[in-house]
């Protein structure tokens, strides 16, 4: 039986089978106490053996870390903090640990951690931060089934760079040492897929000619950039999830961006409650109460013209500099969450020139309809925007940008036949998942982070 069914049992019950992994084990003469985890959930189950039981003389060689078997009687606890406890009758190894088992009874640093990653899911923290992100994956699809959205897989191969950085990895099976050349350049023509491609960045582009024919969709994989940064925000591997709405503009846009985070975190806090109070124990203090508060929260909106003259008439000394027609960094969309709205905040109609080809040109022609959902604590959390559905402003935008637009004649294709207003944006989940756990790298909450230099496991 699992430990999470078991230890929620309402009254003893006799001859239990369970079977974990050892986390810790003290034996003296006469009794021997072992602590079994088996994943399900973040509390063990202490094992109790005396005498009685054939093999008690070799229990007290069991190793941390060893993978056992063990069956009996669970009674009431007379220790502090637990309920239950295995009375054991009978207990077999299947398969032992010797003393190099890295994960000893100490605490261990997460850079440690990161190096022994095929073995970290047995830590405590790390067991929590992915039965975190289990039940946020199930969450997620759950928030879009409900609403009758198509999921849609977009693919991880693309000759297309949706963000328009260059920041793909190639995908080839040309011979580096010797790739076949046409008038001093690479021909691509001779590759496999007979063009030059690369690891996709975003399903948006795709994701949009789904949302004109299903009308509301989403997508949910991994997606990679060949960015050379080493911040504890960027891996080069990452989930993103990316709903797109036909019949919609920015403000449908906002209002499904806050559903859809109002509902995760509420989630969390109804179905992760051991993990997360381990999180704001251990990892964030305050953390339920800043998710708690984000639940409850009134979302503000403001322009990023708005938001500039916030900033400018702040009297703050920022880092980096505040003008019309720059990105706001991290400190500034704190300062806005924290200080001027006190929440959650959408910041939307950013400079056209800051924001990619595809969103919406406003009236004015200097902005585009373009929405940031920012959060205390961390600043950006949600980025999206109203798509520019009209053939001609589109193609004058790509010429502008010397973009050749044959190259994506199929995404102007919707702008050509039955085209209609429609809306997106993109959450990166591991982003989500630092925000919910307190978690400050996002190497710490992926299985096997990818990251310049390391591919490992």
């Amino acid at each position: 039986m699992r430990l999470k069914k078991l230890l929620a049992a309402e009254a003893p019950q006799q001859n239990v089978e369970v079977r974990g992994w050892v986390r810790t084990l003290r034996a003296s003469k006469e009794v021997c106490f072992i602590e079994l985890n088996d994943g399900s959930c973040f509390a063990s189950l202490q094992l109790v053996a005396d005498r009685t039981v054939d093999n008690f003389a070799e229990l007290a060689h069991i190793g941390t870390g060893a993978c056992i078997k063990a069956s009996g009687d669970l009674v009431d606890s007379p220790a502090k903090g637990q309920r239950w406890e295995l009375h054991i009758k009978k207990l077999n190894v299947i398969g032992n640990a010797d003393p190099s088992y890295p994960l000893q009874k100490k605490r261990h640093s997460f850079e440690y951690l990161r190096s022994i990653a095929h073995l970290r899911p047995r830590s405590n923290t790390f067991g929590a931060v992915f039965r975190l992100r289990n039940a946020l994956s199930y969450a997620v699809h759950q928030f879009f089934q409900q609403r009758d959205f198509l999921y849609v897989h977009t693919p991880i191969i693309t000759a297309s760079d949706c963000e328009g950085a260059g920041e793909l990895f190639r995908v080839t099976t040309l011979d580096p040492a010797n790739p076949p050349k046409n008038n001093g350049s690479i021909d691509w023509q001779k590759d496999f897929f007979g063009a030059r491609t690369g690891l996709t960045v975003s399903g948006q582009l795709q994701g949009e000619l789904f949302a004109t024919a299903f009308s509301d969709i989403y997508t949910f994989g991994p997606t990679f950039r060949a960015e050379n940064s080493n911040t504890s925000r960027h891996a080069s591997e990452f989930w993103m999830i990316e709903p797109e709405i036909a019949f919609a503009n920015l403000g449908d846009d906002c209002q499904l961006a806050e559903d859809f985070l109002r509902y995760l975190v509420k989630y969390a806090l109804e179905h992760c409650a051991e993990d997360l109070q381990f999180f704001n124990d251990r990892i964030e203090k305050g953390l339920l109460d800043k998710l708690t508060a984000l639940a409850d929260a009134t979302f503000s909106t403001m322009t990023y013209t708005e938001a500039i003259e916030q900033l400018k008439n702040s009297g703050q000394n920022f880092e980096f500099p505040v003008e019309w027609g720059l990105d706001l960094q991290s400190e500034h969309e704190r300062y806005l969450c924290e200080q001027v709205v006190n929440g959650p905040l959408f910041v939307t109609d950013y400079p056209k020139e800051i924001k990619a080809f595809y969103m919406r040109a406003n009236e004015d022609g200097k902005t585009v309809a373009a929405m940031d959902l920012l959060v205390p604590r961390v600043g950006e959390i949600i980025g999206g925007s109203q798509r520019e559905e009209r053939l001609d402003v589109l193609t004058a935008r790509m010429e502008e940008l010397d973009m050749a637009p044959q190259s994506l004649d199929w995404y102007l294709d919707i702008r050509r036949w039955g085209s209609c207003p429609h809306a997106g944006f993109g959450l990166g989940f591991e982003r989500l998942i630092m925000y919910l756990s307190g978690m400050e790298n996002i190497r710490d909450v992926i299985p096997f982070p990818r990251t310049p230099g390391h591919a490992e496991f």
